[in-house]
C-alpha cells in the first residue's frame, strides 16, 4: 500500500513539474510570434514596405523553428546518454536567457542593421532550447506513467502549450491598449523581461524531479545507445518519417491560427487586435479540456483512430475558418478561432505526446521523438505564417492558404495510417 502511495505522489510531482516547466518554455517561445505580428516589423524592419516588413519579421520567427531540429538532435543525444532531468534544466536556462535578452535589444532606429541580426541570433537560441525541451518533458511523464494511462498523462504535459499561449497572448492585451508610442518604445519589452521570473520558478520546480524508471533500467543494464541519432536513422528510418508526417498538419494549423490570423484580421479585415487575441485565448483555454479528453480517448480506443479523426476534421476546416473570419462578426470570429484551434490542433497535439515516444525504444526515445517533432515543426510550423502571408499577397484571397492546409492534412493522414498502434504496448516494447 505504501509503495502505491509513493508512486502516486511521485507521479503527481513529475506531472506538475513537467506541466509548469512547459508553460514557461512555451510562453518564452510564443510571445515572439505575437510580437512579430504586432511590432517587430515596425521596430526591426522599418525600411521595408509593410507587407515586406511583416514577411521579414515572420522570417526571424521561422529561424526559431529552423533551430528546433538541431536542439532536438543535440539534447536528444545527451538525454539518451545522460538522462532526461539534466537536459530539462539546461534547456530552460537557454530558452529563458534568450527570451530575456530579446527584451533588452536595441531597435533598428538605435543601432541599425545590428538590431535585426541580434534578433535573429536570439531567436535561434530560443528555438535551440525548445527543440530539446519538448522531448525531455513528455518523456519525463510518459516513462513514469502507469500502463493504460500514458495517453492521458502525456496529454496533460501538453497543457503547457495552451497555458503558455494564453499567458503570452493575454499579456499583450493590456499592453496593446497603451498609446502607440509607449507600446512601441517600452511596452512590448515587458513580456520578454518577465521571462526571467518565470524561468526561476520553473527551475525550482524541475529540481525536484527524479530520473525516469525506464531510463534508469537501461542505464543500470549498461545498454545506453552510444550514438542515438545514428541508431535512429540506421534502424528505424521509416518510423522517423512517419513521426514527421504525423505532426505536419497539426503544427502548421496552430501557427496559422495564432500568428497569421492576427496579421490577416487586422490588416485585411480591419478588425481590432484585441478581438483576435481574445479568440486565441478562448481557443487556448478550451484546449485545457480537449487535450486531456483526446489523450484519454486514445487510451481507450487507440491512438490511431482518434488522431485520424483530428486529421479529417482539420481538412474539413481549411476553408470554413476563413469564412468565419471574413464575416467580421465578433462572435463568429472568436468562436471560429477557438473551435477550429481545438479540432485542428488539440486532438493531435495531445495524443502525440504519448504516441510519438511509444514509436521508439527507450535507448533512442529522446532522440527519435525529438527529431520527429522538431523537424515537422521546422517544416510546417515555422514557415506556415510566411507561406500563408505570401499566398495571400499573391492571390489577394485566402483560398490558396486553405489548399495548403488541405495538402498538409493529406500528408498527415497517410502518416497516421502507416503508423503502428501502440496504446496497448509496454513503454519499452515499442
Amino acid at each position: 500500500m505504501s509503495a502505491v502511495i509513493e508512486r502516486t505522489a511521485t507521479m503527481r510531482t513529475v506531472l506538475w513539474a513537467s506541466v509548469l516547466g512547459t508553460v514557461v518554455e512555451w510562453y518564452d517561445f510564443l510571445i515572439y510570434g505575437t510580437a512579430a505580428a504586432l511590432v517587430f516589423n515596425k521596430l526591426f524592419f522599418p525600411s521595408f514596405a509593410p507587407a515586406t516588413g511583416t514577411l521579414a519579421a515572420f522570417g526571424t520567427y521561422a529561424v526559431g523553428f529552423a533551430a528546433r531540429p538541431l536542439g532536438g538532435i543535440v539534447f536528444g543525444h545527451f538525454g539518451d546518454r545522460l538522462g532526461r532531468k539534466t537536459m530539462l534544466m539546461l534547456t530552460m536556462m537557454i530558452m529563458g536567457g534568450g527570451t530575456f535578452l530579446i527584451g533588452c535589444l536595441p531597435t533598428f532606429g538605435q543601432v541599425g542593421i545590428w538590431a535585426p541580426l541580434l534578433l535573429i541570433v536570439l531567436r535561434f537560441v530560443q528555438g535551440f532550447g525548445l527543440g530539446g525541451e519538448w522531448g525531455g518533458a513528455v518523456l519525463m511523464v510518459v516513462e513514469h506513467a502507469p500502463a493504460g494511462r500514458r495517453g492521458l498523462y502525456g496529454s496533460l504535459v501538453q497543457l503547457g502549450f495552451p497555458l503558455g499561449l494564453a499567458v503570452s497572448t493575454g499579456i499583450f492585451i493590456p499592453l496593446s491598449a497603451l498609446p502607440a508610442d509607449d507600446f512601441l518604445s517600452w511596452g512590448w519589452r515587458i513580456p520578454f523581461l518577465l521571462s526571467v521570473v518565470l524561468v526561476m520558478g520553473g527551475l525550482f520546480v524541475r529540481m525536484r524531479l527524479s530520473e525516469t524508471p525506464a531510463f534508469d533500467q537501461v542505464r543500470q543494464a549498461d545498454n545506453l545507445a552510444r550514438r542515438p541519432m545514428l541508431e535512429v536513422f540506421s534502424r528505424v528510418p521509416r518510423v522517423v518519417l512517419i513521426a514527421i508526417g504525423m505532426k505536419i498538419s497539426e503544427v502548421a494549423w496552430v501557427y496559422v491560427l495564432t500568428v497569421f490570423s492576427i496579421v490577416y484580421a487586422t490588416t485585411r479585415l480591419g478588425l481590432p487586435r484585441t478581438l483576435i487575441l481574445n479568440g486565441i485565448i478562448a481557443g487556448a483555454l478550451l484546449e485545457l479540456v480537449t487535450l486531456p479528453l483526446g489523450g484519454a480517448l486514445s487510451d481507450r480506443f487507440g491512438r490511431k483512430p482518434i488522431y485520424l479523426a483530428g486529421v479529417v476534421l482539420s481538412i474539413a476546416c481549411a476553408f470554413p475558418v476563413f469564412w468565419l473570419l471574413d464575416t467580421r462578426d465578433p462572435v463568429f470570429v472568436v468562436l471560429g478561432l477557438a473551435l477550429v484551434m481545438n479540432v485542428t490542433h488539440a486532438i493531435g497535439f495531445g495524443i502525440g505526446a504519448s504516441w510519438m515516444p511509444e514509436l521508439f525504444g527507450t535507448r533512442v526515445r529522446y532522440t527519435g521523438a525529438s527529431i520527429g517533432c522538431q523537424v515537422s515543426a521546422a517544416l510546417s510550423g515555422g514557415f506556415a505564417p510566411i507561406i500563408a502571408t505570401a499566398l495571400l499577397a499573391w492571390a489577394g484571397a485566402t483560398w490558396p492558404v486553405s489548399v495548403y492546409l488541405v495538402a498538409l492534412g493529406l500528408i498527415a493522414g497517410v502518416a497516421v495510417i502507416a503508423a503502428k498502434e501502440t496504446h496497448a504496448d509496454g513503454i519499452d516494447e515499442a
